[in-house]
Formats: structure tokens, C-alpha cells, sequence
């Protein structure tokens, strides 16, 4: 594979948080892939020069028999197996677990202390309003993510799922009332979902130096170039997602793995290595966040970290997208 060397490490926003730029999702840990899968995949990882794991106090309630926090208990039992935490940079994420439900501020507090007995340490390196809580007022959730900061439960904060107006509001209230300001963002974006880029939420977060972490980053496996026709989101094996992401197998779809399959063997890359390092390349993107259910998964995101790709693979990347 032709590199330039391991990417330059990214800081978070202005915060005092430095990563390798690629987070690595917890969303199948406890889910798709079992405890002893999600030990491996969090060894390679490290190993890999990954040091950015995110996940959420909700993952996975949606699995069946599952009921949220399985994601952080599988994380937490690694760190005290591996004696590691500070080899990690942590994101969490509050609102969607089924015993913690939406951003008010009592639940907030409470939520907080329960992920951080699953994950079995003192601190979240990085702590998400998951999704907007149109019930509680916004002015109450600022003061209590801030409050968290004050108390070193948290050491940032970050903002998912939000819109632009609303991201803008948050930080209104924050320096009215002086708290601590986002400094992360977390959309959905990726090379076949773009409204980021026009919604004002890129124009949000230049504005605000926010560092933004895109999810579904491969597009439910998609952008991997795993799903080439109809057939493979039912073969043997497929994720649990396949069928979700053989729905971008249109003409736009084809076109955009027409022109990654061109940079991969330019640079004799993975697909994902090439998804992911476009991502990363975008204005205001710290690092795409990307889940490995296996082993086998996991050489293509790492591969992303020193692949760096030219302006005229960028635009002709950019352009099949369009």
C-alpha cells in the first residue's frame, strides 16, 4: 500500500483531547459481536494505533433480549482486564437508554454515574447529548452537561443528532450562562449521505471549531463495496444491516464504487480504507467512526489511518457522489 506514514493525530475540537483520527464504534459490541469478538477487535484496534473508542449508554437495547449499557459493560470489563484506560480516549453517550431516557437533569446526572460504573472508570473523555430532548428545556441540559465537566466526571462535551439551529442555540446559552462549550459534534455523513455539508451544520461547526465524528460512516457496510448486488445483503454471513445498505445499490450508488474501486487499486487499499480516508479529508471532520463486528473487519478501517488521498482523487471521489 502506498502511505505517508500514520496520519498526524487529530485534536478534539479545543479541548485538550488529542486521537489517531479514527473512531472505532462500540454500537456491536454486546450486539453483533459477543463478548470475546469485542475483546479482540478492542486489542487489534489499540494495537492497529487506534486510541478512540465510542459508544453509547443505549447500545444495544434494540437487540433482542438485550436491555442497553451491554455495549459499556463489554468495554469496562476490557479495561479492567487490560489494565488500559489511559490508553483510550472514551465517548459516550446519554438519552436513549430505556432506563435513562431523554436530556433532563436529574436523569442526565444519574445516567452519567450509571455508564460510568459500567465502564468501570472516573471519567468520560467525551460525553454526547444522543439526541435533541424537545421536552426539557435546552437552557437545563447546557447547565447540567457543564455541571459534569466542573465535577470531572466528563472532560468534554459533544452534541449528536442535533440540527444546526439547535447546536447554534447551545452555544448561545452556554456563554450567556458561562458553561463549557461543545466541542464535538456527531452527525450522519458519509459519501452517499451528504445533507451535512448543506444543512448548516458543517457551517456550524467551522464556525464553532467543532471537531465532527461522521457515524454510519460506511454506510451500513455499503461504502466497504461488500454489497455489489441484490444477492449479497442475503448471502451467508451478511450483517444484520445488509439489507439497509444494498438500498444505495442505485446508478449514483454504482458510480460512487466505480470511482473508490479506482483509488483502492492506486493505492492497493480496501474500499473502506478509501470511504474512510475521504471522510476524514473533508473540512471539519476529526475522524470517521467506524464499527468492526470481527477481526477480519478491522485491517480496512486501520488501513484508512496512512492512507492520504490526492486533490484529483478527492474531487473525482466527490464528483461520482454528487
Amino acid at each position: 500500500m502506498t502511505q505517508a506514514g500514520q496520519s498526524a493525530r487529530t485534536r478534539i475540537g479545543t479541548s485538550d483531547l488529542d486521537i489517531a483520527p479514527l473512531a472505532l464504534g462500540g454500537n456491536v459490541f454486546g450486539w453483533t459481536a459477543d463478548r470475546a469478538a469485542s475483546f479482540d477487535v478492542l486489542d487489534a484496534f489499540l494495537a492497529g494505533g487506534g486510541d478512540f473508542v465510542d459508544t453509547a449508554d443505549g447500545y444495544s437495547a434494540w437487540a433482542p433480549g438485550n436491555s442497553g449499557g451491554e455495549s459499556e459493560t463489554i468495554i469496562g470489563e476490557w479495561f479492567a482486564e487490560r489494565r488500559n484506560r489511559d490508553s483510550v480516549v472514551l465517548a459516550t453517550k446519554v438519552s436513549t437508554h430505556p432506563d435513562f431516557s431523554g436530556l433532563a437533569p436529574a436523569n442526565v446526572r444519574a445516567a452519567a454515574d450509571a455508564s460510568l460504573q459500567r465502564l468501570q472508570t472516573d471519567r468520560i473523555d467525551l460525553y454526547y447529548a444522543h439526541f435533541d430532548d424537545a421536552e426539557t428545556p435546552l437552557e437545563e441540559t447546557v447547565a447540567v452537561f457543564s455541571e459534569l465537566v466542573d465535577s470531572g466526571k466528563v472532560r468534554a462535551i459533544g452534541v449528536s443528532n442535533y440540527t444546526a439551529d439547535r447546536v447554534a442555540e447551545w452555544f448561545r446559552i452556554a456563554r450567556d450562562g458561562g458553561y463549557h462549550l461543545p466541542v464535538a459534534l456527531q452527525p450522519h455523513y458519509n459519501l452517499v449521505e451528504r445533507d451535512f455539508e448543506t444543512n448548516g451544520l458543517r457551517a456550524v461547526a467551522e464556525e464553532e471549531g467543532l471537531a465532527v465524528f461522521p457515524y454510519f460512516s460506511l454506510a451500513k457496510g455499503f461504502l466497504a463495496g461488500k454489497y455489489r448486488d441484490a444477492d449479497d445483503a442475503t448471502a451467508a454471513g451478511a450483517s444484520p444491516r445488509a439489507g439497509e445498505a444494498a438500498e444505495y445499490l442505485d446508478d449514483r450508488g454504482r458510480a460512487v464504487l466505480e470511482a473508490l474501486d479506482a483509488a483502492a487499486a492506486a493505492h492497493d487499499a480496501p474500499v473502506a480504507a478509501v470511504s474512510l480516508a475521504w471522510l476524514r479529508q473533508q473540512p471539519t471532520v476529526a475522524a470517521p467512526i467506524a464499527s468492526a463486528r470481527n477481526l477480519e473487519q478491522l485491517p480496512a478501517l486501520l488501513a484508512s489511518l496512512s492512507l492520504e488521498l490526492s486533490d484529483a482523487e478527492l474531487a473525482n471521489i466527490t464528483a461520482a457522489s454528487a
